[in-house]
């Protein structure tokens, strides 16, 4: 009983698979010759999170989308940005009679930016809500 022979056949497919797997986990050529693009970092304060969940919403609600629908949790709004949106969209639907869609939409950013900058991010929930409980 010896050790096994290789044959040329199974050491051509080891050393192709080989082969095949390294130049896979290789970078890809850069094409320009310069630095790859880096994602940009985004704002996440509390007040930017406020305005783009806000101003989301509350256009897709103008807007009659399918996901309008949605209640405030599932939106992932607290308390009080659920009623900027409330008051938000009521706003942004006077608008859009009185000046059109365009005009609603803008409302909207601007209103937003301004409430949750001035509510410094709005997370206030409702008062039956209690942080969880540590585990251990």
């Amino acid at each position: 009983m010896g050790t096994p022979r290789r044959t040329s056949t199974g050491f051509a497919l080891t050393l192709t698979l080989l082969i095949v797997t390294a130049s896979g986990c290789a970078s890809p050529p850069r094409t320009n010759g310069g630095p790859t693009a880096t994602p940009t970092p985004r704002n996440s304060s509390a007040v930017a999170i406020c305005t783009t969940l806000i101003s989301y919403w509350a256009k897709e609600s103008l807007k009659g989308s399918k996901w309008a629908g949605l209640d405030w949790e599932q939106k992932g709004l607290s308390n009080e940005q659920f009623e900027i949106h409330e008051e938000l969209l009521s706003a942004a639907r006077a608008e859009e009679r009185h000046q059109g869609r365009e005009a609603a939409l803008e409302l909207i950013d601007v209103r937003a930016s301004q409430e949750c900058s001035t509510r410094q991010g709005a997370t206030g929930n409702s008062e039956n809500w209690r942080p969880p409980i540590p585990q251990g």
